[in-house]
């Protein structure tokens, strides 16, 4: 079957590691299904696999992708999780949780196989298109707001770096969920485009909000941080998931995080009992996830370009047919 796989380890220049060509169908397991893929969606993850970041070289070839909605094998329309062996289904007791792709072959491909408890049902109000964006980017803003933040409508986020799957997504999850959004971006153009998706005003990173936040949602990272901490009220909560400008800021704002009491909660993905709120939550209130692009498999290429330039404001997503 057709894949885009990861073939090389390459700290510096990950795409060199990228080949896309003829891979072997996926292993049948115990306890676990075959999916037809039907639509994938990138992640910053799938360059930093590239980078060899929970992805050892012995584990290569290692084809890659988190996300993916498509047909299992009765023909029913479904979602994938991402987190293999979250409750310990379908592995060895001893496996510790993984993201797809760290130890067993991902979504940008023709078929996938994960374990049965992975699969959930997909509603037809979404797309394959829209719902391959949600299990890792909609659903890590998701529980950065809704579970981590404990944001109420009525409260107050601060969304930086508006442009990248996370972001853009908990833009969109605030709006439809009655917060006051604010947003920040280097580029002119995604700042007008983060107010269309829902934002009430977007500024330009460092620049002061016309009140303090109850909540900041950070995946930028040192560039932003000292920002971040400036900007939340007494006692309001950053949620980290991400550092994609670095995990050293050169000032930690420690003085200011005890004075004020401040909370900063770590995140990662988030469980299948959260993914099925998501997607009920998407069926309630109609958003969607924002597609930048819509690729073929065999331009997967261009897609990881251009997420690892910035040169995107939502998610691409790549189809098999």
């Amino acid at each position: 079957m057709f894949a885009a796989y990861a073939a090389r380890i390459d700290r510096d220049q990950p795409l060199n590691g990228l080949e896309l060509g003829e891979r072997p169908e996926p292993e049948v397991r115990p306890g676990w299904t075959t999916v037809t893929v039907k639509a994938a969606s990138l992640n910053h993850h799938d360059l930093w696999s590239l980078r060899g970041v929970g992805l050892p070289e012995g584990r290569l070839p290692m084809i890659l992708g988190c996300d993916a909605a498509g047909i299992d094998e009765d023909g029913n329309e479904v979602v994938l999780h991402s987190v293999i062996g979250q409750t310990g289904h379908g592995v060895g007791p001893d496996e510790p949780r993984s993201i797809l792709t760290e130890r067993y072959q991902g979504t940008f491909a023709e078929r996938v196989t994960v374990p049965r408890w992975n699969v959930l049902p997909k509603s037809k109000d979404l797309s394959f298109e829209e719902a391959a964006c949600l299990p890792t980017a909609w659903l890590t803003a998701y529980r950065m707001l809704f579970t981590n933040a404990g944001v109420r409508p009525g409260d107050s986020v601060l969304v930086q770096g508006a442009g990248g799957g996370v972001a853009t997504a908990a833009i969109a999850l605030g709006k439809a969920a009655g917060l006051r959004v604010f947003a920040t971006s280097r580029d002119e153009a995604k700042r007008k485009r983060a107010v269309e998706l829902g934002a009430v005003e977007a500024y330009e990173p460092g620049a002061r909000l016309p009140q303090r936040v109850d909540a900041v949602i950070e995946t930028v990272g040192a560039a932003t941080w000292s920002h971040s901490v400036k900007s939340l009220r007494p006692g309001g909560t950053l949620v980290i998931s991400g550092a994609t400008s670095g995990d050293r800021p050169a000032h930690a704002e420690l003085t200011r995080i005890f004075f004020l009491e401040l909370k900063v909660v770590g995140s990662t993905m988030g469980s299948k009992d959260e993914l099925e709120d998501l997607l009920s939550f998407c069926a309630a209130t109609g958003v969607r996830p924002l597609v930048d692009d819509v690729l073929p498999l065999d331009r997967a290429r261009e897609g990881f370009e251009r997420m690892a330039s910035g040169e995107l404001f939502g998610k691409i997503v790549l189809t098999t047919s």
